[in-house]
């Protein structure tokens, strides 16, 4: 695959991995991509899995036949990316790696050898000639590790973004874009959102025609939806007008409320509403779809005196990717000494700019006639 003339596509499919960063659900895969610039020199963006190394190797070969590649760019050293510099740098010998510093330091603690005499070190706003084209370098850290750059080519006007813009799923599957893009964003990089919000306020100083990111496709088309969807994501904001219902349930009754909730919000005209049971669906689609809407309903039981453990998992889920911007609110079940809407509120104390409904419900045991009223009123509520 051509990114342009003297851009070439040299990255891997990967449809053995099950659990991506051992969490992550991927049911179509994923990709690692690389890419080869063409010049007078020639630089390979980033390396792939281990796994994947002979393949890998063997597309620089086919590429370039008997030339070698002048550099080997480094944007970030997740092994995903990194596994095969090692290799890279026993093909080729003459070959130079240009990152970041602290990207040579984790080398050494990965691989044992920052390449010291065999090293390009660069920073924010560096840059490097392949003879016709220019490569300018800026820093990205923490999106989503410390070592983090980026590269703009100014001649075919493209951004290598390293892992933003990443998407799960393996380049030979056809699927949406946003839905894993947005699962994939708010699971490894939603902890760092001013962090992205400030790459993106670099590249918004730049002409960009295309950009490649080390996981998903290529974008080159309608890049303003692209761009738009980062900017409210990086910003916590509301993408879906709606209400996402988030529930756990021991023996049936808070599911009941959860559901009834459900059934009135769409008759009160609730634009969207999505339904998650915590116990049986992927929590990163779960996580995803509470930073997606703007309004977030907590349902669940009180278990020893605590919480049902998939709902602590899943707020923990949202407080450590800075969960905020939000309306909560909570239905609770508990037979006796109920304390789940205590619990849920003292998790939820540290995220910012959260507005917490008028209207609750408050179930003991199993849905009273009292309860149907409060859920219709936390309906009322909701659908304003």
């Amino acid at each position: 695959m051509n990114i342009a003339e003297n851009i070439k596509y040299i990255g891997v499919n990967d449809h053995d991995i099950d659990l991506f960063e051992g969490q992550y659900v991927v049911e179509n895969g994923m990709a690692y991509n690389s890419y080869l610039i063409i010049d007078e020199k020639t630089a390979v963006m980033d390396s792939v899995d281990a796994r994947f190394g002979d393949e890998w190797l063997g597309k620089i070969k086919a590429a370039l036949g008997e030339k070698a590649p002048d550099y080997l760019i480094v944007q970030h050293m997740e092994p995903d990316h990194s596994a095969n510099i090692s290799a890279f740098m026993k093909a080729y010998p003459q070959a130079v790696i240009v990152a970041s510093a602290k990207a040579f330091a984790m080398m050494k603690q990965f691989y044992g050898s920052d390449y010291a005499d065999r090293q390009i070190v660069v920073s924010e706003g560096d840059t490097l000639s392949l003879g016709g084209r220019e490569l300018k370098f800026f820093t990205a850290p923490m999106v989503h590790w410390p070592e983090v750059i980026v590269t703009y080519d100014s001649t075919d006007k493209v951004l290598f973004s390293a892992d933003a813009f990443g998407k799960f799923g393996a380049l030979d599957v056809e699927e949406d874009w946003a839905c894993e893009a947005r699962r994939y964003y708010f699971g490894i990089v939603g902890k760092y959102g001013a962090q992205a919000q400030a790459l993106l306020k670099k590249a918004s100083t730049l002409d960009i025609k295309t950009i490649c990111p080390l996981h998903g496709p290529v974008l080159s088309e309608n890049l303003d939806y692209y761009l738009g969807l980062y900017n409210t994501w990086t910003t916590y904001g509301v993408e879906t007008d709606g209400v996402m219902i988030a529930y756990t349930s021991v023996y049936g009754n808070t599911k009941k409320a959860a559901l009834l909730l459900e059934e009135k919000l769409k008759e009160k005209g609730c634009p969207k509403v999505a339904v998650n049971d915590l116990a049986r669906c992927d929590m990163a689609e779960a996580v995803e779809d509470a930073f997606r809407y703007g309004k977030i309903v907590l349902a669940t039981t009180t278990y020893n005196a605590e919480i049902f453990p998939f709902m602590r998992e899943f707020i923990n889920d949202l407080t450590e990717r800075n969960f905020k911007n939000k309306t909560v609110a909570f239905i609770e079940n508990g037979s006796w000494a109920a304390m789940a809407e205590k619990v849920m509120r003292k998790m939820l104390e540290g995220c910012k700019d959260i507005a917490y409904a008028e209207n609750g419900v408050h179930i003991k045991s199993a849905l009273s006639e009292e309860n149907l009223a409060q859920i219709d009123a936390l309906a009322d509520e909701l659908c304003k």
